[in-house]
């Protein structure tokens, strides 16, 4: 495992996050005020460091001097907070980096977010700083505090917090784009007790991003899982790299990122390119480089707090534990909703609770053991040993009730000791809302170190996380290499995209089967192709700017001799002149019907931010009816790949339905990475479509057949 310096002092953010002296622009009497703010959490968290104040209107504050112009301040202060309106900030920023100021934090805002002209005028922020090297923290954020260096430099009011992360007992660190969410995240986190090492908001990231903050929580040894809330990331391949630095010190990046309702870029010639939108390609490529990818606020928070008590989560399945009925079938529902695993217990597991519980349990997960523990709460420790050393079981959920004061007594003295000594992950959730739970009780659990809820089902939305993370961690640790060398392209042509007989051609290179055929320019040469591949045949017009041939009647199936085919090719011709005049076509394609089978697609895009994603589902018309596609990073490996088939909606079309045999998923899973080490290995190649590529029942003399192709290339690209 990398190991990072533990002290960070390697970090650009060193300074910044740990300076010797700080800066006030714009300090107030006022108490209230930006500048007030600022200096009242300093003073309250008892800053060690020098703090030097600029001020117009007071000569000292709080007993503290203050200087009337920037230009009165000592040269090279590590940081300086401005806390000004922003008719102000440009002036202010240029002055200090003549001064050698290391960084400022900037709350103003009217700069980026608000189009245009603001754009301008965050440029110009940039301009003013010139070639000092000085960072921009914002502008229009909060800042952000330090907790390990007593630094809240923030207009929010703060106060000092006892549980302060450090090298002996790691904690959250928190990045967000947003003030607002930046704040609420560090609040959840207090109270909830967990130790935090620093909280940042990064605003419109004129100079500092939260790719830097990433970069310099992961060498900070007092962190230990990160949470992040990014609306945009905007520097993805930078991101990627800190997430395979996350992956090998062993630090969870957690991450909400909002925008799956965001309109998607203009699609593509494709399907691939439709249905590939920019959210679902981040999403695709970020959790398959085990970034742990949550949905909601709720998520990110108890997520969080999971992976900080168990950054190593395990891979498997997930136990859950109650003394209630109905909450057993509850959280059987609610597992099954979300795609988290309950797997089944071992024999022998099922046997050892066989001799503990009353006769009328039943010995399964989820578990109800009845109201057992009312009268031997010591047992309930023990059947959660006897669960979590069920080898199908990677973590346990353990949901009971709170109870008079001594039940709350008993479940200190046997239950949770029971749970802080157990071998795997364990989550206990105590129901009844905000029902009241003793202090001796809440202080026990947050000694244990035990993840803690008052609601099953977001302990279970935070557990699929969780096990999905131990899952994509194992995934990344098999990614494939890119094919050593491109298999050759012909030369393109200059809209970029191939005619289908030149994307069969290429497909065929790969060793992926296709009918048999070829291109006819005329007639003659059409039947000749017929009758040496045999009737029936099917017809289709070939052009580059004729992607979709259909649209323009551009296809003839189901020829079944030389007068037949003659007709159809004047159809053809004749359709597509009046689809477009000005079309001129390659020739027509004939080739052998292929036999029926199942539809799918493979596509593949190079998606400019992210780099390349793969695409399998259901192809044909049930590509536009039902979308049911899953998206997959290229270089995943072909078991990876095989697995993802498993959870499209329609997997058990897969596997044979209504007597209709299943299909070879391993045969599959090689074309999609195939297509993916070939777009890895071909930086012009931006798309590839195969809709649709028949699959036929396993024992089949041919497992697939590629029966249409589109290719894109860059235009004006050169062939390879």
């Amino acid at each position: 495992m990398t190991q990072f310096d533990n002290s960070a002092a390697s970090s650009p953010l060193r300074d910044l996050l740990h300076p010797r002296s700080v800066a006030i622009v714009g300090a107030s009497a006022d108490p209230r005020s930006f500048g007030g703010f600022v200096l009242g959490n300093l003073e309250r968290f008892g800053f060690e460091g020098q703090v030097h104040l600029v001020s117009r209107s007071s000569a000292e504050i709080n007993g503290r001097p203050c200087v009337a112009t920037i230009g009165q301040l000592p040269r090279g202060i590590d940081l300086a907070v401005l806390a000004i309106p922003e008719a102000g900030v440009q002036e202010a920023v240029q002055q200090l980096a003549a001064l050698g100021c290391g960084a400022a934090v900037l709350f103003a805002s009217g700069y980026g977010e608000s189009g245009e002209a603001g754009q301008a005028k965050q440029q110009a922020l940039l301009d003013a700083v010139g070639g000092s090297g000085m960072k921009l923290i914002g502008p229009n954020c909060m800042g952000f505090t330090n907790f390990a260096a007593k630094l809240p430099m923030t207009f929010e009011p703060v106060a000092p917090y006892a549980n302060v992360a450090s090298v002996a007992s790691p904690g959250v660190s928190v990045v967000a784009q947003s003030g607002a969410m930046a704040a609420g995240l560090r609040d959840a986190f207090i109270g909830r007790g967990l130790p935090l090492s620093c909280v940042f908001s990064t605003g419109n990231e004129v100079s500092v991003g939260v790719e830097e903050v990433i970069a310099h929580y992961l060498q900070d040894a007092a962190t230990r899982v990160i949470a992040v809330y990014a609306e945009q990331i905007r520097h993805p391949q930078q991101f990627l790299i800190l997430a395979g630095q996350a992956r090998s010190v062993g630090k969870p990046i957690v991450l909400l990122m909002p925008g799956k309702s965001a309109r998607a870029r203009a699609a593509a010639q494709s399907h691939t390119g439709a249905l590939a939108g920019d959210h679902a390609v981040a999403s695709c490529v970020l959790l398959h480089a085990a970034v742990v990818l949550v949905d909601s606020l709720d998520e990110l928070i108890d997520t969080t707090a999971i992976l900080l008590r168990y950054p190593q989560f395990p891979e498997g399945g997930v136990a859950f534990m109650t003394g209630s009925g109905a909450v057993k079938n509850l959280a059987l529902d609610f597992a099954d909703a979300i795609g988290l695993p309950l797997p089944e217990l071992g024999s022998a597991t099922v046997a050892q609770l066989v001799e503990k519980l009353p006769s009328f349990a039943v010995a399964e997960n989820p578990l109800d053991y009845t109201t057992i523990g009312i009268r031997q709460p010591g047992l309930i420790g023990e059947i959660v040993h006897l669960m979590v050393s069920d080898p199908a079981i990677a973590s346990l959920v353990l949901a009971i009730p709170a109870g008079p004061a001594v039940a709350q007594r008993d479940k200190v003295e046997h239950i949770v000791p029971a749970l802080a000594a157990a071998p795997k992950p364990v989550v206990l959730v105590i129901g009844g809302d905000d029902g009241p739970i003793e202090t001796f009780f809440v202080e026990a659990i947050r000694l244990s170190g035990v993840p803690f809820f008052r609601s099953a089902d977001r302990a279970l939305r935070a557990l699929r996380h969780a096990c999905a993370y131990a899952r994509n961690l194992q995934r990344a640790q098999r990614v494939v290499a890119s094919a050593p060398m491109a298999t050759p392209l012909p030369t393109a042509p200059p809209s970029g995209v191939y005619a289908e007989y030149q994307g069969k051609a290429w497909l065929k290179a790969l060793g992926i089967a296709v009918p048999a055929g070829s291109l006819a320019r005329a007639v003659d040469e059409a039947l000749a192709i017929a009758n040496s591949i045999g009737y029936p045949v099917v017809l289709k017009a070939q052009a580059s700017a004729l992607p979709h041939k259909s649209e323009a009647g551009g296809v003839m199936v189901g020829l079944n001799d030389e007068a037949g085919l003659r007709s159809a090719w004047a159809r053809l011709y004749s359709n597509v002149a009046s689809y477009d005049a000005s079309l001129v076509l390659d020739g027509a394609l004939v080739e052998a019907m292929g036999p029926k089978g199942l539809e799918l697609v493979v596509g593949a895009k190079r998606d400019p931010d992210w780099g390349v994603v793969l695409l399998v589902g259901l192809g044909g018309i049930w590509i536009e009816a039902l979308k049911d596609v899953r998206l997959i990073p290229a270089g995943m490996a072909v078991q990876d790949i095989a697995h993802e088939l498993t959870q499209l909606k329609a997997a058990a079309v897969l596997g044979g339905v209504r007597g209709a045999s299943a299909v070879d998923l391993d045969a599959i899973a090689r074309v999609v990475g195939s297509v993916g080490q070939e777009m890895l290995a071909s930086p012009n190649l931006i798309e590839v479509d195969i809709n649709p590529l028949i699959a036929y029942p396993l024992g089949s003399p041919q497992a697939l057949l590629a029966l249409d192709a589109l290719l894109v290339v860059a235009p004006n690209s050169p062939s390879t």
